[in-house]
């Protein structure tokens, strides 16, 4: 058996959760140690927020919302609350953020409709100020929404994809991981993993090797993407050639055979 005095040193560096005295605090929210809740934020029963966590000034954080670890809500920010879908009848369904991620000021984030029960936002993700983020979306991890962009409903973004400001995505848009959206555009199609994309109309400018570089993708690995870029953006073929050069002139890599899943699965096509 512990000590007392060692028992005495392993309570005082438990983390105090806090709320302030303005805050109001559904009594059925379930709140980990160490919770901040600022002043006149709200948060509603049917809430879980994760040891850590920091919920800024007049935040609301709404039924079916599921906060991670030391996740930061900044102030004004609306967080779970219902989608904005005609057809949804009130079901009970979830938002979903993960570890770490940082929700600035007034971002909008809704939860799911029946079509998916539920919204997931990643862990280490920055969804900046004024974004929104819509019922049914599914972003991956370390991903970043610069200021004001607006995603529609069912849209997904890949890990570490970084959204350009005042960017607004079509419902069902998927874009993949590693990309990089210029600001101030309007993606209406699919966006393949690892590229840049921008200009008007909007196009695929160039791999983003940048990007890889400092993820720690190895030269061999940023070699074989560029082949399958040029494949695929320069080669003067159609979807279905480009996918079965990228089968017989690639090396067989994990990021290959993702791009061309990727490409086989794009319902909405591809953003060339």
């Amino acid at each position: 058996m512990d000590s007392p005095v060692h028992t005495r040193q392993m309570e005082s560096v438990v983390p105090e959760t806090r709320i302030h005295p303005t805050a109001i605090v559904d009594r059925s929210a379930r709140l980990d140690v160490g919770v901040s809740i600022g002043p006149y934020a709200v948060i509603d029963g049917d809430v879980e927020i994760g040891s850590g966590s920091v919920i800024g000034i007049h935040a609301h954080v709404a039924p079916g919302a599921r906060l991670g670890r030391n996740v930061r809500v900044f102030d004004g920010a609306a967080v779970g609350n219902p989608p904005q879908d005609l057809k949804f009848g009130g079901e009970r369904t979830e938002l979903l953020v993960g570890d770490r991620t940082v929700i600035r000021e007034f971002a909008t984030l809704n939860r799911g409709t029946s079509a998916s029960g539920r919204t997931i936002v990643g862990a280490d993700c920055l969804i900046m100020a004024y974004a929104h983020v819509a019922h049914d979306n599914v972003l991956g991890d370390h991903v970043i929404l610069a200021n004001a962009v607006q995603l529609g409903g069912h849209v997904s973004l890949g890990d570490w994809a970084i959204i350009g400001g005042g960017t607004v995505v079509h419902q069902f848009c998927k874009v993949g991981a590693h990309v990089m959206v210029g600001g101030g555009f309007r993606v209406t199609q699919d966006v393949v993993p690892y590229v840049i994309v921008g200009g008007y109309p909007l196009k695929t400018l160039s791999l983003n090797r940048v990007g890889l570089e400092r993820r720690g993708f190895a030269e061999e690995q940023i070699a074989a993407m560029s082949q399958a870029f040029r494949i695929v953006f320069r080669a003067g073929l159609n979807m279905s050639q480009s996918l079965e050069r990228l089968r017989t002139d690639c090396p067989d890599t994990p990021e290959t055979r993702h791009l061309i899943e990727f490409i086989s699965g794009a319902e909405r096509g591809i953003i060339r």
